[in-house]
């Protein structure tokens, strides 16, 4: 109970660290910082897991970090977050030396997203069916529903 606290703390502390481009600049209170982040999202916080797994695809240095941000990113969007969700939905869609674009993941993703309330995973989900490709077959009647959800939730 008392590590829990204690974490959560700690991760508070370091996202209002986030806030001041010095504290970030600062190679020894960054370390401290991505330790908290790292620690809240070991704990399965959603929110902690989203947010750190962004920070590692985009600023983590080497292969081995951006994995470990796109399995945190998985994780949190398989519990319902949107912002993870879509972007693994990206991921899906990229290429790397281990997998080719997969459109039938980057579908089952930004539906996800969308599902959860996420404009523009909506948006890039009629793209896709509209286009088809990457293993996905084009259908614009999917397109067009999209489209209309996209629509509906402001985009």
């Amino acid at each position: 109970m008392l590590l829990k606290l204690r974490a959560r703390m700690g991760y508070f502390t370091a996202r209002k660290l986030m806030e001041s481009r010095w504290a970030v600049r600062q190679p020894r209170l960054w370390r401290w910082m991505e330790g908290q982040f790292a620690r809240m999202a070991g704990l399965d916080d959603t929110s902690a897991q989203s947010f750190y797994g962004h920070i590692l695809l985009f600023r983590g240095q080497g292969y081995g970090a951006k994995r470990e941000g796109i399995r945190f990113l998985r994780l949190a969007a398989e519990t319902g977050d949107a912002k993870a969700a879509y972007q693994m939905g990206v991921v899906s869609l990229s290429e790397d030396a281990k997998h080719g674009p997969d459109g039938n993941e980057a579908a089952r993703w930004w539906a996800l997203a969308a599902a959860a309330g996420h404009p523009l995973a909506a948006s890039r989900l009629a793209q896709l069916y509209a286009a088809g490709g990457h293993g996905l077959k084009a259908d614009e009647q999917q397109a067009e529903q999209y489209r209309a959800i996209a629509a509906r939730l402001g985009l």
